[in-house]
């Protein structure tokens, strides 16, 4: 049945025409913010301050029972076939980033999960085997794209706090030259391990970077082999073992995505931060894959009632934008991988049962900063713009180094935490006051993510709450939240403007078929020195 078809769809649209309102007297009560909370492993939510009351949250819990969500999760972490659309031409994929976590099964698991699961198992035991030979190391360079750099890169800086070797990790995440060059000024040559990450094994970017790289090194006339290290699928154009010192494989069933749980997060992050955090980690994700697995109360639910009020907002209140604002520095990072795994994910206008063209909203805007450095910017747009923005808050009681002062009666983690509180309360209540200028209209939707300290337990169990928040969500929408077709259009456009620079070089005509070929050459007319070239 579609999304607006679905009883409680029409329920939550008559609950919207006369929302909760949050600045109502003795609305926001104790008993609200006692009540309004959802625990699960590490993490409570705090949601008091959104737009909902018993009649909402009813029809909410009614609109996942209808959409069978539990039912699809459960199909999804079996790794039945989710990666598809009904009467369209599509990737047909399993999706299997829980099972490569899981690494234990019960012996009545399907033969797709237990042969990923022991897939898993033996690249973790390469790694294990892997990690000594690489000690002598000072630096790592990871060369590799959108899912193979946002996500790792968000659990490094997270994780810093927790460094004791003193390496350093860069990231050569694009093929502008400058990238490459600003980064082979800063290290030694002969102590840095390159790794290259390409899942398909075709990405020319890669390519391109990789031989920049080899290239540097056999000028400095060190043993190229043995500093270069490949994670790809098996037998893709880059697998060949014999050109690295070693190989990592993924497969076709991890989205770049979501890779940050396969040997694309494991080899930096173990690299940097010592095996113990990476297993530390991969705990945390595999305990909140069972919670949002087994749990069958959606109100108990942490990601599942998160995409539920994720979709009120967005769907029943017309909020366009979401922002997830972190209180935690090592944060600073994380909203750039959320962007890419809700945007990229649930960025659909096609229904996944029968190939349709949708006429509900699907994914959000997201946006977001840490917080102390939001509230000197865009906080103002928030609280009074025209435009009603919900909001996440995380925070953390404790700082991570422990290392915290008592100054005028309060401790720095405290005067943080205090900001968040109040941010959250004074979006909620607003503030009436005769002076236009000081007036807020309050009753604007947030809620607050709360753990007691940021380690690799408890971000495990933060980034699978946000995978699953975001699969629940596309459940709900009746899309495949798992490929991503808008992307490979603008490489394919890449290519043909590529295919034409060379002809513009070598004044012969491409060998390669140029789709556009006018409007292409019309773009490429306005760079001066190809068209100096051509003359």
């Amino acid at each position: 049945m579609k999304f607006t078809d679905l009883g409680s769809h029409k329920r939550l649209t008559e609950l919207a025409k006369n929302p909760p309102d949050l600045t109502r007297a003795s609305f926001l009560t104790p008993e609200r913010i006692d009540k309004m909370a959802v625990e699960a492993l590490s993490w409570k939510m705090l949601y008091a301050t959104e737009a909902v009351d018993s009649e909402v949250e009813k029809a909410l819990v009614r609109l996942s029972r209808e959409a069978n969500v539990l039912e699809k999760m459960a199909f999804l972490q079996e790794m039945q076939v989710m990666n598809y659309v009904n009467n369209c031409e599509s990737e047909e994929r399993r999706v299997g980033h829980t099972a490569i976590r899981a690494l234990e099964v019960s012996p009545y698991a399907s033969k797709e999960l237990t042969a990923a699961v022991d897939a898993a198992k033996s690249e973790m035991v390469k790694l294990e085997a892997f990690l000594p030979k690489v000690d002598k190391f000072k630096a790592m360079v990871v060369v590799g794209i959108g899912g193979s750099y946002l996500g790792t890169k968000a659990v490094l800086e997270a994780l810093k706090a927790y460094q004791q070797n003193g390496r350093k990790l860069y990231f050569a995440s694009n093929v502008d030259p400058d990238k490459i060059q600003s980064i082979l000024q800063e290290v030694e040559l002969a102590t840095t391990l390159i790794v290259i990450v390409s899942k398909s094994g075709g990405t020319l970017e890669i390519a391109a970077q990789e031989e920049v790289l080899r290239r540097s090194y056999a000028k400095e006339k060190l043993d190229v082999k043995n500093h270069f290290v490949m994670i790809t699928t098996q037998k893709s154009p880059m697998d060949t073992p014999s050109a690295y010192l070693e190989t990592f494989y993924l497969w076709d069933y991890i989205g770049g995505r979501y890779s940050v749980s396969s040997m694309v997060g494991a080899v930096p992050i173990s690299f940097m931060l010592g095996l113990s955090i990476w297993k530390e980690f991969l705990r945390g994700l595999h305990e909140m894959d069972l919670h949002a697995r087994y749990e069958t109360d959606p109100k108990k639910n942490l990601p599942l009632w998160g995409a539920l009020l994720g979709v009120w907002n967005h769907n029943f209140l017309k909020r366009g934008t979401f922002a997830i604002i972190p209180y935690a520095q090592g944060m600073y990072a994380w909203t750039e991988h959320l962007q890419q795994l809700f945007m990229e994910s649930n960025g659909k206008s096609v229904s996944q049962k029968d190939g349709s063209f949708i006429d509900w909203q699907t994914a959000p805007v997201l946006w977001g900063t840490v917080g102390t450095e939001g509230q000197h910017s865009y906080y103002q747009a928030i609280h009074q713009g025209t435009q009603v923005v919900p909001v996440e808050f995380v925070g953390f009681l404790e700082s991570q180094f422990g290392l915290d002062d008592e100054i005028e009666g309060t401790t720095n983690q405290e005067k943080l935490l205090a900001n968040l509180f109040a941010q959250s309360l004074a979006l909620a209540k607003g503030q009436k006051d005769v002076n236009h200028n000081r007036y807020f209209s309050g009753s604007r939707p947030n809620h607050i993510l709360l753990a007691n300290r940021l380690d690799a337990y408890t971000l495990g169990n933060l980034l699978a709450y946000y995978e699953h928040y975001v699969a629940f969500q596309g459940f709900l929408w009746n899309i495949n939240s798992f490929d991503q077709e808008g992307v490979q259009l603008g490489k394919r456009l890449a290519n043909d403007f590529l295919e034409l620079i060379k002809e513009l070089h070598h004044d012969k005509p491409s060998k390669e078929p140029v789709k556009d070929r006018m409007l292409v050459h019309a773009f490429l007319q306005n760079l001066k020195n190809y068209t100096t070239k051509k003359s």
